[in-house]
């Protein structure tokens, strides 16, 4: 293990409390007075016992007690659920102790479990000690687990190097996902983000498979290279692009 694993390994995390506190005010909308009472009770049970096994059971019945009335203009309240119930288990814990729960969470829930959690990492864990956990969960070929820390989510934004967040951003076009969702990608635009994009273009058309349809958005046409821009404009005059290409090309490539 490196130095920087081991540092992040017995770092505590640093939580958003004002992120939950907003998470809870949109559950509390959503909740009739049965759903409410029980939501207390499971509060209440957890502070009890702030356990790992605690946390999963109350997270299995979620579904049940919670997600028939949880679905409205504020989201679904299962994740956010499952998130308020995470944040408070962590905040019971040792400093350190929290990055090794969380990783343990991660590993014992089910798909639904494991996307609420990497939804609300970066508030789970502002400073980014838990990279580890989200590398580890880029690698799967779930696209709900994927997406839940590829989409909407600033936490590969703030603390993945550059190589990761490329790989990020070719996963998600790999598995059709929509990169603009991908917080971060106009920051991140770059002379060898555009060669990864162009050379994933061209293995898609040598195998004469649809082009990613997001895949534009993930270059950078100011940076291309005067080869780079004709090859495209070619392409695109061959009918080997598709239409929507031409609105991302500068006027006068």
């Amino acid at each position: 293990m490196s130095m920087d694993a081991l540092s992040r390994a017995h770092t505590a995390l640093t939580i958003r409390h004002a992120a939950f506190a907003e998470r809870q005010q949109r559950l509390d909308r959503q909740l009739d007075d049965e759903s409410r009472r029980w939501w207390q009770e499971a509060r209440e049970q957890l502070a009890r016992d702030p356990s790992a096994n605690t946390l999963i059971l109350l997270s299995s019945q979620c579904r049940r007690r919670l997600g028939p009335v949880t679905a409205g203009p504020d989201g679904n309240g299962l994740p956010l659920a499952r998130a308020l119930l995470l944040a408070q288990l962590l905040e019971q814990q040792a400093d350190t102790d929290q990055l090794a729960l969380l990783r343990q969470l991660f590993l014992w829930g089910d798909d639904q479990e494991k996307a609420a959690l990497l939804n609300a990492l970066d508030d789970l864990d502002s400073q980014g000690a838990s990279l580890d956990l989200a590398l580890q969960a880029g690698r799967t070929n779930n696209r709900e687990v994927f997406a839940a820390i590829a989409l909407d989510n600033p936490f590969a934004a703030r603390h993945y190097q550059d190589r990761a967040f490329h790989q990020l951003v070719l996963k998600t076009l790999g598995m059709g996902l929509d990169s603009r969702r991908i917080h971060g990608l106009a920051e991140r635009r770059s002379v060898d983000l555009n060669q990864l994009a162009l050379d994933l273009m061209e293995e898609q058309l040598a195998a004469e498979r649809e082009i990613s349809h997001g895949l534009p958005q993930v270059i950078a046409f100011y940076l291309l290279s005067q080869a780079q821009r004709q090859r495209l404009r070619n392409l695109y005059q061959q009918g080997r692009l598709p239409r929507h290409w031409l609105e991302h090309f500068p006027a006068g490539t």
